[in-house]
């Protein structure tokens, strides 16, 4: 049995020449780390600054906005009540408490005002901007293209509006992103690890390779995927999806150190590991969110077993807080599944189909005349609009069918990460096409559509070795498509932060008639 051991066998000038499949496991080097976290924290303090402009404005007349007014006072109440809500009716309690509890921190620093209820979701998208840059200059081996992925997810009017109201779904953005994260540093582990098995000459003792020893970013990636679906259930999807990536990373990794068997060797030495970490850690963590549920006497269907149900039964081994919090999921899931579309939907519900290039957007907010002052004159209009930077949103489809043909024809992994992440966050949904939507369910896909639109312009870009001239056409092409985007945020700026604009600019920035 072959065993991974650390790679200290001197510093890589020492090594001998890469030959066989040496070069195919090591990754260029990243060496101006200074530089890349002069960069990084620079663009997550713009992104932070654009977050939390003004946070506390619009409000209704004091009071939260659109679905604000389901998790703010939950999150108030959290506060009064060690974690859990005092709402005595499951129907509107449909989400698992953490995301509330995070909106709740910022509630016990600002108080129930919009700061208050806002600025846990504001820090949290600042959080995601400094994640995107780390993770794609990590998967490009660029800073500059690192760079440019904080950039366009700074001007991502569907992040920029849900870091700004008191909801939920940035929270599972963050979460899933930076488990993500974790996974794209355990894969490169792994190649470093069976490099180093491949220099010692010791890949061949075993058809199925050696085993790859504990890896504890895949475990940090596990515990934070429990945290988004403590957030919202939405993350299982996340949850599968990334199993089946990292499962499927391990084996290319072995087949390209020269393993035998190498899915096989996934099987036999990575399947029982994965299942630690993207199974059971996740299921721990996740019920380690409802910790104040599990402490409370009061919480809804806390002591259901008993009462509602019976204590025995083919299931009465399984501890009766346990039970009860089955009960009490279940009957959330009935809620969600009879959501539906009724005769008179939601004016601004819409479809999965319509999301990938935001033809649906949502309005949060809209007040006119005496109560949005500002512009200058008696009839203004002040709005907060949900709506993806179209320079961004709307290359969606080209994009993701470039992506789809250099996964499949490179194939590269690095398009193929960026497509599992976007339909885990958006296929789905088409499962049960009956049920109520909206759009703002794209937050946590809008950073893996920053990733493949960041891939391509690397590829636009071209690299150093293709020369001056090919090297200065592609910085001009990316440059220009930069400040399309950053101009097309401005653009849409008073919409997205509900700032008082005059009836003639409100129309101007509907671009489409899906928008009104």
């Amino acid at each position: 049995m072959t065993v991974v051991r650390a790679a200290n066998a001197g510093t890589p000038a020492a090594w001998p020449k890469p030959t066989g499949p040496l070069p195919r496991l090591l990754a260029p080097p990243l060496t101006d780390r200074l530089r890349s976290w002069m960069v990084t924290l620079t663009l997550t303090l713009i992104g932070g600054l654009v977050r939390l402009w003004n946070l506390g404005l619009p409000t209704d007349r004091g009071t939260p906005v659109f679905d604000e007014k389901h998790y703010a006072p939950q999150a108030w109440q959290m506060l009064r009540n060690g974690g859990v809500e005092d709402n005595p009716g499951y129907e509107l309690v449909v989400h698992p408490p953490l995301g509330k509890q995070l909106i709740a921190l910022g509630e016990a620093v600002m108080g129930y005002d919009g700061w208050g209820w806002r600025l846990s979701a504001a820090l949290s998208g600042t959080v995601c901007v400094l994640l995107i840059v780390r993770i794609v200059r990590r998967m490009t081996r660029s800073t500059l293209l690192g760079g440019i992925a904080g950039v366009l997810l700074i001007v991502d009017g569907v992040s920029q509006v849900q870091s700004r109201i008191g909801m939920l779904d940035i929270f599972l953005a963050m979460f899933v992103l930076a488990a993500f994260g974790c996974l794209i540093v355990d894969r490169e582990q792994v190649y470093q690890r069976l490099a180093t098995v491949v220099r010692e000459g010791r890949i061949a003792e075993n058809d199925f390779g050696p085993r790859l020893g504990v890896r504890w970013w895949r475990f940090g990636a596990g515990g934070l995927l429990g945290l988004a679906c403590g957030t919202k259930w939405s993350g299982v999807y996340y949850l599968a999806a990334f199993a089946v990536m990292s499962a499927v990373w391990d084996a290319c990794a072995r087949r390209r150190a020269g393993v035998e068997r190498p899915w096989a060797g996934t099987l036999a030495r990575d399947l029982g590991p994965v299942s630690w970490a993207l199974a059971a850690v996740p299921v721990l963590t996740y019920l380690a969110t409802w910790w104040a549920w599990f402490g409370s006497e009061t919480a809804i269907d806390r002591h259901v077993v008993g009462n509602q149900i019976g204590a025995g039964g083919p299931f009465s081994f399984v501890p009766a807080a346990l039970r009860g919090l089955w009960y009490y999921s279940a009957a959330v899931l009935r809620f969600h599944e009879n959501l539906v579309t009724p005769a008179h939907p939601h004016p601004w519900e819409s479809k999965p189909w319509s999301w990938p290039m935001g033809l649906r957007p949502m309005l949060y907010y809209y007040q006119s005349g005496a109560g949005a002052p500002g512009c200058g004159r008696q009839d203004c209009v002040a709005t907060v609009m949900l709506i993806g930077t179209p320079a961004l949103w709307w290359l969606t489809l080209p994009v993701l069918a470039w992506a789809l043909w250099r996964a499949v024809s490179g194939p590269d992994w690095r398009y193929a990460a960026a497509l599992t992440g976007y339909a885990a966050g958006w296929l789905p949904w088409f499962s049960n096409i009956h049920r109520q939507m909206y759009f703002f369910y794209m937050t946590p896909v809008a950073p893996f559509l920053v990733i493949a639109v960041t891939l391509v312009l690397g590829e636009i870009l071209g690299r150093r070795a293709d020369g001056p001239e090919r090297r200065g056409t592609g910085l001009l092409v990316v440059s220009i498509y930069l400040g399309l985007a950053v101009a097309n945020f401005i653009w849409l700026w008073p919409i997205l932060t509900g700032g008082s604009i005059t009836p003639e600019h409100w129309n101007a920035e509907l671009w489409l008639p899906s928008w009104r």
